[in-house]
C-alpha cells in the first residue's frame, strides 16, 4: 500500500496489523533515503509538521511535547541528583530540549546513529532541534552500544529515544541492550526507553520489560497518551539499580511556578504517578514478564 495516496499519508505496518493511522497531507517537504532509513518531514493539515521514518510517524508539531516531556521526566525525577545523562538516539531534538530543562542535570551525551536526521530535523523542526544548542550538551554521531562499551559506570541516567523495533532500532528491544545500559550506569542509575503500545504490541512490551528485569533489581512499564502514536498510546520501559526505587513515586517534585518555567505541558507530579497505573488486561500481560523473568534468573543465576 502507497503510504501517500489521494493527499493522504497513512502509516502502515506490520507492527500493527489490521489497523492504520492517516493523516491528511498539504505538502511533502522532504523525502530522502539515509545510510540507514527512509526520512519524510510532511507539512500535515491538522498536526504541523511529522517526522515519519521507514513509514512510521516519529513525531508530529501538535502532540510531541507528551513523549519527549515524559520519557524524560519520568527517570529524571526517580533519581535523586541525575547530573549526568545519555540520551541514545532522539535524533529530532525534543528529549535533548526536554533534559536540559531539568535543573539538577549538568552535563548531557547525546548518540545518534543518523546524522540525516539531526539535519532535516535542524531545518524542518526547528521548536525540537533546539535542544540541539543547549550548553550542557555534547552531540556524538556515531553508534549508541560502542559509545556506552566506552563510558562505563559513567551516567546517572540513560533515556534511549528509539522508533520501533525494525530497521537499524531493533537490537535497542534485546536483553543485551538493558545489559549494555545497566554497564554505563552508575551505582543508583536508571534507564528508561521507548517500550511500546499494550493495545497493539502486549507481547513485545512484556518481552521488553522482562529483559529489563532480567538485568535490574527495579523495573516497571508506565504509558502517556499521545495521539499521533499507534492506539494513541505509547509506552515506557524503566529500570534502576536500586532495588528499593519506587517509580511511581517522584523524589522530584515541582511548583506551579517551576512547571510553568520550564514551559511542561504534559507531565506533572500527578501525572507522573497515574502513567504506572495500567488497565487490568495490561497488568496481567506484564505480570508475565515477571515469571518469564524468574525462569531466566533461574537459567543465568549469575550477575548480569
Amino acid at each position: 500500500m502507497d503510504s501517500l495516496k489521494q493527499g493522504w499519508f497513512s502509516e502502515v505496518n506490520d507492527l500493527w496489523p489490521g489497523m492504520s493511522l492517516s493523516l491528511e497531507v498539504q505538502e511533502v517537504l522532504h523525502k530522502e533515503k539515509s545510510s540507514f532509513q527512509d526520512i519524510m518531514v510532511l507539512q500535515t493539515k491538522s498536526h504541523g509538521k511529522a517526522l515519519i521514518l521507514d513509514g512510521i510517524i516519529q513525531c508530529t508539531e501538535s502532540d510531541e511535547f507528551a513523549y519527549q516531556e515524559m520519557i524524560s521526566f519520568l527517570p529524571l525525577c526517580c533519581h535523586p541528583s541525575p547530573k549526568r545523562v545519555l540520551i541514545v538516539g532522539g535524533g529530532d531534538g525534543g528529549v535533548a530540549r526536554e533534559v536540559a530543562k531539568h535543573p539538577g542535570v549538568e552535563q548531557i551525551d547525546q548518540v545518534e546513529i543518523d546524522s540525516q536526521v539531526i539535519e532535516v530535523s535542524k531545518k524542518y523542526l526547528p521548536s525540537m532541534a533546539v535542544g540541539f544548542t543547549h550548553p550542557k550538551l555534547s552531540l556524538h554521531v556515531e553508534d549508541g552500544f560502542k559509545f556506552m562499551q566506552q563510558h562505563e559506570q559513567a551516567f546517572d541516567v540513560v533515556i534511549t529515544d528509539s522508533s520501533d523495533p525494525i530497521g537499524p532500532a531493533v537490537s535497542l528491544f534485546q536483553e543485551s541492550y538493558f545489559t549494555l545500559m545497566r554497564r554505563a550506569l552508575r551505582p543508583g542509575g536508571i534507564v528508561c526507553s521507548q517500550g511500546g503500545t499494550v493495545w497493539a504490541n502486549a507481547e513485545h512490551v512484556a518481552q521488553t520489560l522482562a529483559h529489563c528485569k532480567a538485568t535490574f533489581p527495579s523495573a516497571a512499564y508506565a504509558f502517556a497518551t499521545v495521539p499521533t502514536y499507534p492506539t494513541g498510546q505509547i509506552g515506557f520501559v524503566l529500570g534502576s539499580m536500586n532495588e528499593e526505587n519506587n517509580f511511581k513515586d517522584p523524589v522530584r517534585s515541582f511548583s506551579e511556578a517551576e512547571l510553568e518555567s520550564m514551559q511542561l505541558r504534559y507531565y506533572t507530579s500527578d501525572i507522573h504517578r497515574a502513567a504506572f497505573t495500567l488497565p487490568r488486561f495490561a497488568q496481567k500481560i506484564l505480570a508475565s514478564s515477571s515469571s518469564t523473568n524468574a525462569s531466566d534468573r533461574n537459567n543465568n543465576p549469575g550477575d548480569l
